[in-house]
């Protein structure tokens, strides 16, 4: 009898794990319901003959239920929503390269292969328990025993669904996640159809842009710059100066600036599907919708201003591998990492530092090539990517005050290892906190002295963030929302934002960053620019870009 007792509170801690660490602690969950009524099945039926065989299905799925569960809870600390399997199995490469980037390759294949040991552990010590388990109460008490526990085990169960909690501290875990994974993929089908029909009836086709024919328009992306950081007092501190700072600058210099918010598809992390939602007009917020689009004949601002006559390009320091995506765009040009000649080191995850990229686009990508007067030269619709505040925040460097020493990026190689490593960083999460603060600090400091110098009346710089950093960050309740700043020498660019709630200055309405706040999509955006600057002749068709994949 002992010996059931205790094997069902193992079964029963193994079962609640996940949710426990999903929700930060016990709280209301102590039982598993499962536990008991797995633990007297098996305990009931006889260890041998016809039905030895069932401990294997049982096996396969509270080990299904567990992994799935743990791969909640862990989506859920990095990008605060749930797991979707059908989505998100194709991201594991990704996390690993996410690891191999932050912590080094030895580090991260070291930490993968302790996953799949403890993966495999796991399940033999598992399958042992089982086993001990079937066939355990042949008689006596402990029949009894298991009898009462598979009696009240399947009540509780059977009305979990059909009434109110009976015991609160009980809970189905391993049912509930079945049932949510199988709803999801359900619902993920269905929202695959709704998107293609969504697709089909809204083209959006191409536009011209007469209001903002033979201007620069640069769409430039913070890493991981949500309205937390304006509104948190963690952060604000840090922050909000460096944006009063720069409107001050950007006074100093001419330049005029509006700030309001969007609300982004997405938090903590898949930059790329900010980006596409930004681009298409249309909400992209998982990886389904995002191969849909690309593979669709889906116009998107870079065939807006390639109408427009725009020369266009992107430049995206963290792409390290092949990205075919680039070209499904039809971006004219495309500098990912391999591509931007830096002599720097790379910083942890950070390929090269933000006053790097932008240094390097300005030189070498916008005024590159033989002197010309501005009106012989091609505009520009220019998406840029700073990465500087990606995790893991480590190290954080100044900003040079003098541009001209940023060269060809070697002169970083003095911060190469500078701060604490982030295995010891992370270590104290109040500290990575701190870094997280510092790192914007650092993004929009680069960002200003740039922009002061390099924004005049015929540019119009769109600076954003891409998500919100990840609940581990900016806890669970924060919004979705990020800062938009509109700058540029013109102030008549300005307008058609202010109409659209934007504010005058860095500072957007307070009350954007509260929860709950029906704010509009980042995918607004191509249709505000449609509605404001667009061509009034209508429609303007251009060649779609063959998606080659």
């Amino acid at each position: 009898m002992l010996r059931l007792l205790m094997g069902a509170a193992l079964l029963n801690v193994l079962l609640l794990l996940p949710l426990w660490l999903r929700f930060g602690g016990l709280s209301m969950r102590w039982i598993a319901l499962e536990a008991l009524l797995l633990a007297a099945l098996l305990a009931l039926l006889p260890a041998g003959g016809r039905v030895a065989w069932l401990r294997w299905p049982v096996l396969v799925a509270v080990v299904a239920a567990m992994l799935a569960a743990l791969g909640d809870a862990a989506t859920h600390v990095a990008f605060g929503r749930s797991l979707n399997l059908y989505l998100d199995l194709p991201l594991l490469r990704s996390v690993f390269h996410l690891l191999e980037g932050n912590l080094g390759r030895v580090v991260a294949l070291a930490a993968s292969l302790l996953g799949l040991l403890l993966t495999v552990l796991g399940i033999w010590l598992l399958s042992r328990l089982l086993c001990g388990l079937q066939g355990l109460a042949r008689g006596g008490l402990a029949a009894g025993l298991a009898g009462v526990m598979l009696a009240a085990s399947g009540t509780l169960v059977a009305t979990e669904f059909h009434h109110p909690r009976l015991l609160p501290v009980a809970r189905t875990p391993l049912l509930d996640t079945l049932r949510f994974q199988g709803q999801q993929l359900v619902e993920t089908h269905r929202a695959h159809r709704d998107f293609v029909v969504r697709m089909a009836e809204s083209p959006a086709p191409a536009q011209a842009l007469e209001g903002l024919a033979g201007r620069d328009v640069l769409l430039v992306f913070v890493e991981s710059y949500g309205v937390a950081a304006l509104f948190d007092e963690r952060y604000a501190g840090r922050v909000v100066p460096r944006l009063e700072e720069m409107a001050e600058r950007f006074e100093a210099a001419g330049l005029s600036v509006v700030s309001g918010t969007l609300e982004a598809p997405i938090r903590g992390g898949q930059s790329w599907l900010a980006h596409a939602s930004i681009l298409s007009g249309l909400r992209i917020d998982n990886p389904l919708w995002y191969r849909l689009m690309l593979a669709s004949d889906q116009a998107t601002l870079v065939d807006d201003f390639r109408a427009t006559g725009h020369r266009t390009l992107t430049v995206m320091p963290a792409i390290t591998l092949a990205w075919p995506e680039g070209e499904a765009y039809g971006f004219d040009e495309i500098h990912a990492a391999a591509d931007i000649d830096y002599a720097g080191p790379a910083l942890n995850w950070v390929t090269m530092p933000d006053q790097f990229t932008l240094h390097y686009f300005e030189k070498h990508l916008r005024s590159g090539g033989p002197p010309m007067p501005p009106s012989a030269r091609e505009p520009l619709f220019a998406q840029i990517a700073l990465i500087s505040s990606h995790a893991p925040w480590t190290p954080v460097i100044p900003v040079l005050d003098d541009w001209s020493e940023v060269g060809d990026g070697s002169v970083f190689r003095r911060w190469a290892d500078a701060g604490d490593p982030p295995e010891v960083l992370w270590q104290d999460l109040e500290r990575v906190r701190d870094h997280y603060a510092m790192s914007l600090d650092y993004a929009l400091h680069a960002s200003t002295r740039w922009a002061e110098e390099f924004v005049d009346d015929d540019t119009l710089l769109i600076l954003l963030g891409d998500h919100q950093a990840a609940p581990l960050i900016t806890g669970e309740e924060t919004s979705g929302g990020v800062p938009v700043h509109v700058i540029s020498g013109a102030p008549a660019l300005l307008e058609p934002f202010l109409a659209r709630g934007f504010v005058t200055g860095t500072l957007p309405p307070p009350d954007d960053a509260q929860a709950g706040v029906d704010r509009p999509g980042m995918e607004r955006l191509r249709g505000w620019l449609h509605e404001d600057f667009g061509s009034r002749s209508g429609d303007v068709r251009v060649r779609t870009v063959p998606n080659e994949r």
